[in-house]
């Protein structure tokens, strides 16, 4: 059964989440403030915790009191690769945008559609899950034909681990599936909403920014001068690229 961390200051919020999420069988976690998310964190995926007490995803409100969705984002980062969705008011689209910046999968508006945020939840949760997420970490083995290679970037795709110069890079999941998709066609040129379809498989709207966040995290833990890309091309008014040079 997976396990979910709700997180928002509004009790019949999470009260509702949670109503919505054991309906389709999850085990959910309860948090009011980012502290409290932090906190549970700690004790079902630390070190001391077992596999089988983990969480596997975080619903959290991004507008809390003591420590707000944001900063909670920024700790969590620090420590977890677990999938995150945000849940943002209409009014909140800047959050939005640094809450990708900081490391968030996704994000729904409130008030939410609870089909929307069932389909948002699976789909995170299956991309994770394929990634090694069981196992809180990526597995080691391979073989060839699983394998894309350009430069020093390698992707085991049976394996799910990526290496930049024979060190392991840790990668979320949407990263890990943006950078699969250009290390499979280097050279081609994709759209933002052409990386978006591909990759989170929902409509493009306000794909631009979403996948200009995620190609500059990255080219933060790809390049060696991100400002200057070797490997993440970016091909002005048409996309990105993965250099096949």
């Amino acid at each position: 059964m997976y396990k979910i961390l709700v997180c928002d200051d509004e009790r019949d919020i999470v009260n509702a989440l949670k109503i919505y999420l054991t309906g389709e069988g999850y085990d959910v976690v309860e948090a009011y403030n980012g502290i409290e998310a932090l906190e549970m964190l700690q004790k079902y995926n630390g070190a001391s915790s077992g596999e089988a007490d983990n969480i596997h995803l975080v619903l959290m409100d991004i507008m809390m009191p003591q420590m707000d969705g944001i900063e909670a984002m920024v700790e969590l980062r620090k420590s977890y690769n677990i999938p995150v969705i945000l849940l943002t008011a209409k009014s909140e689209d800047m959050d939005k945008v640094l809450g990708l910046n900081v490391g968030a999968d996704d994000y729904i508006t409130k008030p939410f559609n609870p089909v929307e945020l069932i389909a948002r939840v699976k789909s995170q949760l299956r991309r994770y899950m394929m990634l090694g997420g069981a196992k809180g970490a990526f597995s080691q083995g391979g073989q060839e034909d699983n394998k894309l290679v350009i430069g020093g970037i390698e992707l085991d795709d049976r394996s799910k681990e990526v290496t930049l110069d024979g060190e392991n890079v840790n990668l979320t999941p949407r990263e890990y599936d943006i950078l699969k998709l250009l290390m499979k066609h280097p050279g081609k040129v994709y759209s933002p909403q052409e990386i978006y379809q591909e990759v989170w498989q929902d409509p493009s709207y306000g794909a631009e920014n979403t996948v200009a966040v995620h190609v500059r995290h990255l080219r933060e833990k790809l390049e060696y001068d991100p400002a200057n890309p070797r490997y993440l091309i970016a091909v002005w008014g048409h996309g990105y690229k993965m250099s096949d040079n």
